[in-house]
């Protein structure tokens, strides 16, 4: 089942690269921003409540699609690539098997544990 959800997960990547490709986004502006999402972890520094709740908002992937649809009914171009960008992000983050976080750390997520140490 891993590897199926792999695969869905870098499908949904691609899907999203795909997507910048029809906006005519500049691949810089990709690169850059690609990583943007991973900045929300600086919300564990005010715990480990506050740092799931401040990542999992970036993490979102239906809050990415809204955005991204937002940006498409208003005809904002940044505001389509801000949503498709947290949608690739998030597809990314699980491909590797970081998912959402729960409240008790943030090694525990929706996927299971993180690390080699996975208990």
């Amino acid at each position: 089942m891993k590897r199926t959800i792999q695969a869905e997960e870098l499908l949904l990547f691609l899907l999203s690269v795909y997507g910048l490709y029809v906006l005519n986004a500049e691949w810089w502006i990709f690169l850059l921003l690609l990583l943007g999402p991973d900045v929300s972890m600086v919300g564990y520094l005010a715990g480990n409540k506050a740092g799931a709740v401040v990542y999992n908002i970036f993490h979102h992937r239906g809050l990415a699609v809204l955005i991204f649809l937002i940006g498409f009914i208003m005809k904002v171009w940044l505001v389509q690539v801000i949503g498709i960008i947290l949608f690739g992000h998030s597809s990314m983050d699980r491909l590797f098997g970081y998912g959402l976080k729960y409240f008790s750390g943030f090694k525990d997520t929706h996927l299971g544990k993180i690390g080699s140490h996975k208990n």
